[in-house]
């Protein structure tokens, strides 16, 4: 039977927080935003190891307390320049440890909120799919499209959008390929990458309490959820 695996890049910047250390390196009560993420990915039985891609001069991680669950963490430092550069390398890194069909879950290192079952529907609904799939959530809000000086150009129709989260859920040698095949600057997730093969991923109904942190109030928010979920 086929393993799942996951991995989480961690090579960005966060630029957008303002901070002096990377984003995934905030804390969020009391433990790094990263920390939360691992936890959410470790504390699942099914989940074999979990990759982290940190950029070759990360000096945080190695400085961190990465307790209960080290031994089922392993640190790559092979970012790249983007996302997909950063999910490909650490792809190729882990590649004696990986079979072609195994799964990879790829998570972002600053979504800290994913609860175990929404990871059990993820990986129950994807698994028998053959091209893999991801969280996401029905647009409900209504879209505008802006032109370059913030004036609305026109309202966009939002029946059938998603808005993609993550964990995404793909087949190793698929998701390797699929980000070979594409430009780097365009993959901002792997959905994205495997749709540039012709190939439609499964859209799984997520959780609006499975937030991005982007900008700095979203911590707080994060935190609520987090006692929220216990």
């Amino acid at each position: 039977m086929s393993k799942i695996f996951a991995l989480i890049p961690a090579a960005g910047t966060g630029s957008r927080m303002g901070a002096e250390i990377p984003k995934q390196y905030l804390p969020l009560a009391g433990k790094p935003l990263l920390y939360h993420a691992l936890h959410s990915l470790c504390r699942h039985a099914a989940v074999e190891r979990v990759f982290v891609v940190l950029t070759p001069g990360d000096t945080c991680f190695a400085a961190g307390d990465w307790q209960p669950f080290t031994s089922r963490v392993e640190p790559l430092y092979c970012g790249g320049n983007t996302r997909a550069a950063s999910v490909f390398n650490g792809l190729m890194a882990a590649n004696d440890e990986i079979d072609d069909a195994d799964w990879v879950l790829v998570h972002d290192a600053v979504r800290p909120c994913l609860s175990i079952e929404l990871l059990d529907r993820l990986i129950e609904s994807v698994r028998g799919e053959e091209t893999g799939g991801l969280l996401a959530l029905p647009v409900v809000d209504t879209l505008k499209r802006g032109d370059g000086d913030s004036y609305v150009v026109r309202t966009e129709v939002r029946d059938n959008l998603w808005q993609a989260q993550t964990p995404q859920m793909f087949r190793y040698r698929l998701l390797l390929e699929a980000l070979h095949a594409t430009d780097p600057a365009l993959a901002t997730d792997e959905a994205r990458a495997i749709e540039q093969l012709g190939l439609q991923p499964k859209l799984v109904r997520g959780d609006a309490r499975n937030l991005k942190v982007t900008y700095p109030q979203d911590l707080k928010l994060a935190e609520l959820i987090l006692k929220s979920l216990g």
